[in-house]
């Protein structure tokens, strides 16, 4: 048994008074990530919690929620107009994979600023032509165990 899950069944059966807590552990990058990306109602106010508390202790990654949350916005509520603005704060910033992102959404502005204003979709088409080769890359992979098999 490690000493530290030796330590941690003792401490829970004894009396140490002057025993220290041990402290959680961090949160993982994916658990953060996830955290900044979802949409604020639906963290559990533990997950509120922890998340101010890592934004406190990193002002850079205070600043990309605050990025995130503001380009979030402009989806959901389809304000393509601000996003020269917002381009022009993400490049301000200067924090590599936003400002990498931002840079990224300048080569072909009119059709960005078009996707986050207008209602027109082409969701159900990709998701066709996702759910065909997804059809097509599970028929491959059967013939190919098929001709393997006659090896």
């Amino acid at each position: 048994m490690p000493y530290s899950s030796l330590r941690d069944w003792a401490r829970s059966r004894l009396q140490w008074p002057d025993a220290p807590v041990p402290a959680a552990a961090a949160p993982s990058v994916r658990t953060v990530a996830g955290w900044m990306t979802r949409h604020p109602d639906t963290l559990t106010e533990d997950e509120k919690r922890q998340l101010k508390a890592v934004l406190a202790v990193c002002p850079e990654l205070e600043q990309t929620h605050g990025l995130v949350r503001d380009f979030a916005q402009m989806l959901t509520q389809r304000t393509g107009a601000d996003l020269p603005d917002w381009i022009n704060t993400a490049r301000a910033a200067k924090l590599s994979g936003i400002t990498g992102f931002a840079r990224g959404l300048t080569s072909d502005l009119e059709a960005v600023i078009a996707g986050l204003t207008l209602h027109w979709s082409s969701g159900g088409t990709e998701g066709a032509v996702t759910r065909v080769k997804k059809i097509k890359r599970q028929r491959d992979r059967s013939v190919e165990g098929h001709s393997a098999l006659k090896l």
